[in-house]
Order: C-alpha cells, then sequence, then structure tokens
C-alpha cells in the first residue's frame, strides 16, 4: 500500500467519525503528519511513516 493512499484513508476515516467529536484535522503532506484537535480543546498529532 502506498503511503498517500493510506493518509488518504485515514484523513476520510476521521473526518467521518462522530464518535470521536473531531472540530479541527491540519494536515501537512510535507512532513506526513495530521494534527487532531476535538470538541474538548484536546490536540494530538499522528506521524505516518511506511516501514
Amino acid at each position: 500500500m502506498d503511503l498517500n493512499y493510506f493518509k488518504d484513508q485515514l484523513f476520510d476515516l476521521l473526518n467521518e467519525s462522530d464518535a470521536m467529536d473531531i472540530s479541527d484535522i491540519i494536515t501537512d503532506d510535507r512532513h506526513d503528519l495530521f494534527t487532531v484537535s476535538t470538541a474538548d480543546g484536546s490536540q494530538f498529532e499522528l506521524l505516518c511513516r511506511k516501514l
């Protein structure tokens, strides 16, 4: 599986999830990062890397 395909699918999963109450997703394709903000103000950084 290609890394870009994986990132696209991951973004779609996060974006469509109602259970996690995500308020924003900032993508940094250059660094393969997602910064995910939730409604309660929490932020999570996801680094995608193919091994």
